[in-house]
């Protein structure tokens, strides 16, 4: 067979798989949206006291049973941002959106946009909100790492010289 047709059936496959990846993904992207507008739609602002926040695994989050069997299976492993918060007198479990997890502080009071038990948005703090990390690159990173091996290195020297000293006296 000849290299150059074997080439244009392997082409033509690539285009179609990655046209079928295209157009799927642009409808499920607007399938996503619709279902962000009715989330909002849905919202009520309420006032709460963050308690605590986690990222754990659905199973462990300690929602609701029927929460955590209407998940799909994916989901309950996948770790999923949970914010504790009491909420008048009660106090409840709650998960966040992704965006807004960062920015709820911890034992601070807050005026939420929930819809369901999701968080929404985030309206006012009533305490300073918590400062946002800085994200460090890979050199930051490295260079920090080196620097933690490099004083683990040095003490252990120094722990075989006073070794050596203790075994001459």
């Amino acid at each position: 067979m000849n290299p150059w047709i074997v080439f244009a059936i392997v082409l033509v496959i690539a285009i179609a798989i990655l046209a079928f990846l295209y157009f799927k993904g642009s409808k499920l992207q607007k399938e996503q949206q619709e279902q962000k507008e009715k989330l909002y739609e849905a919202a009520t602002q309420v006032s709460m006291l963050i308690i605590d926040k986690k990222r754990l695994p659905l199973k462990d989050s300690g929602l609701p049973q029927n929460v955590i069997e209407q998940a799909p299976k994916r989901a309950r492993r996948a770790k999923i941002p949970v914010v504790k918060a009491k909420i008048g007198p009660r106090v409840m479990t709650l998960i966040a959106d992704e965006n807004v997890y960062d920015e709820i502080p911890i034992r601070a009071e807050v005026k939420a946009m929930l819809s369901g038990i999701y968080i929404v948005s985030i309206k006012n703090f009533r305490k300073a909100p918590v400062p946002k990390p800085e994200k460090k690159g890979l050199a930051a990173k490295l260079r920090k790492n080196a620097d933690a091996a490099g004083q683990q290195m040095a003490e252990a020297r120094k722990e075989k010289e006073k070794a050596k000293a203790k075994k001459k006296n």
